[in-house]
């Protein structure tokens, strides 16, 4: 069995003034062109398909042409809803899909919905775990002691007595964490408590799946074992992920314990860079490849310079934010804004 993961699609987002959903129609098209090339039985999408809960019109329209697309093309597609999806707007026209092989778990309502995938070797259980707070599944486990993430999905995929014989994978959008936390891109964050990291689940909760797929954190990496992982966000949405290698998830399944995995790099339209120097220099050292990129800028020079940024779009297309770095200013990060865990 060969599953693609993939996550934190986040349609219909912006830098600034800069719509990309041209950038995202051509990242998703690579996808499905390469799921074909591949030959998957099965993508794997673990959440924050939209980037907001009420997605603009292009939004919605690029995500029908996704899959029908997928649709079109044959291929099983597992979608659950992460923390910036609208329940209803992302289910909408889910039991449709069902019948085109495109499976959509928007929300937890008290059940924990799987699904049967065949190959020669047997079965292989595909777990969908959307988004939970603890107040959600406490709503649904009123006997249980529930107080944070981890309790709720504790108690979410025991009451499920799942069999660790059995080849079984999951997808959930939440904040997980082996020994050490995940590195957090700078578009995401994760409120804390005074008693500690009340959103953080613990991997081992995860121990009776062959493979976990995760969404939520937007830079690629492994919790623990290599079979627990954030696959990342398919584009650089913030100036965190600027030295991101964004890739996908390509999983083979074979008998029970004999999982493989492989990193197949995605290529966007145009990059995201980060230039820093003297305007004078940054100007005079254009490379014309990088004219329509995305691009920050870090001025170094002591003085202030009128309308800088309007002198950077003389030779830049595409410019974000500028920002100065100089002995007065000391060193600066740009203020990106972050996503909540919090609808």
């Amino acid at each position: 069995m060969r599953l693609l993961h993939i996550s934190d699609l986040h349609i219909g987002r912006s830098l600034t003034d800069y719509d990309l959903l041209e950038d995202q129609r051509y990242i998703l098209n690579s996808i499905i062109d390469i799921a074909l090339e591949r030959k998957i039985d099965a993508l794997l999408i673990a959440g924050d398909v939209y980037d907001k809960a009420v997605p603009s019109e292009g939004a919605v329209k690029l995500l029908d042409e996704f899959l029908n697309r997928l649709k079109n093309n044959h291929i099983k597609t597992f979608i659950i809803g992460g923390n910036h999806d609208s329940d209803e707007r992302l289910n909408f026209g889910s039991s449709l899909f069902s019948d085109s092989d495109i499976y959509i778990v928007s929300k937890y309502n008290g059940e924990f919905t799987s699904y049967e995938l065949y190959d020669e070797y047997g079965k292989i259980n595909v777990y969908m775990l959307p988004f939970v707070k603890a107040s959600t599944v406490r709503h649904y486990h009123e006997d249980k002691d529930i107080k944070t993430y981890e309790d709720a999905v504790r108690v979410i995929i025991d009451k499920a007595d799942i069999d660790e014989a059995n080849r079984n994978v999951i997808l959930s959008h939440q904040y997980v964490a082996g020994r050490d936390n995940p590195t957090l891109s700078g578009s995401e964050s994760v409120k804390t408590h005074h008693v500690g990291n009340v959103e953080v689940i613990g991997a081992n909760v995860f121990n009776a799946f062959d493979y976990v797929a995760l969404g939520h954190i937007h830079s690629p990496q492994r919790v623990m074992r290599e079979e627990v992982r954030y696959s990342g966000s398919p584009l650089k949405y913030s100036l965190s992920e600027v030295n991101d290698d964004k890739s996908m998830v390509l999983i083979t399944m074979k008998d029970k314990g004999d999982v493989s995995l492989e990193f197949i790099p995605l290529k966007p339209l145009r990059q995201m860079r980060h230039i820093k120097g003297e305007l004078k220099e940054l100007i005079a050292n254009v490379d014309e490849e990088t004219v329509d990129d995305y691009i920050y800028v870090t001025l170094t020079d002591e003085d202030m310079i009128d309308d800088a940024m309007g002198v950077i779009r003389n030779y830049y297309n595409r410019p974000v934010k500028l920002d100065y770095q100089n002995s007065r200013t000391g060193d600066v990060t740009f203020d990106e804004v972050e996503i909540k865990t919090d609808k």
